[in-house]
């Protein structure tokens, strides 16, 4: 696992707090996993994805009664995260405030990472 002791793996704002509880309070959801995979123009994309159970070795954040669990194949990738719950005229959504990611592409769907 990839932490440091005291430190939280990411953090979550208010409003991405407030959506996360929303979405666990509508099912038997004990947290948003968060996660990363191959993919997109820029090379690696993010995933999520409601769990009703926590893997034993995900890196599990709780902050203002949310809970996120960050997949252990993610975790060197999203550490410093800050995730945020945007909305705006058009669209809404989380945003991930990453300083890993060394390129996005225009979508802000697909990202890069330096080499680790």
């Amino acid at each position: 696992m990839f932490s440091i002791p005291g430190k939280q793996a990411v953090t979550i704002t208010p409003r991405a707090a407030a959506q996360i509880r929303k979405l666990m309070e509508s099912g038997d959801k004990t947290g948003l996993r968060i996660g990363v995979k191959k993919g997109g123009c820029a090379g690696m994309e993010y995933t999520m994805e409601y769990v009703a159970e926590t893997d034993p070795h995900d890196e599990v954040v709780e902050q203002e009664g949310a809970r996120v669990m960050i997949a252990p194949m993610a975790q060197m990738f999203l550490f410093g995260t800050e995730i945020d719950y945007e909305v705006s005229l058009l669209e809404a959504g989380f945003r991930f405030n990453n300083p890993n990611v060394t390129e996005a592409c225009g979508c802000g769907e697909s990202i890069k990472f330096a080499d680790m």
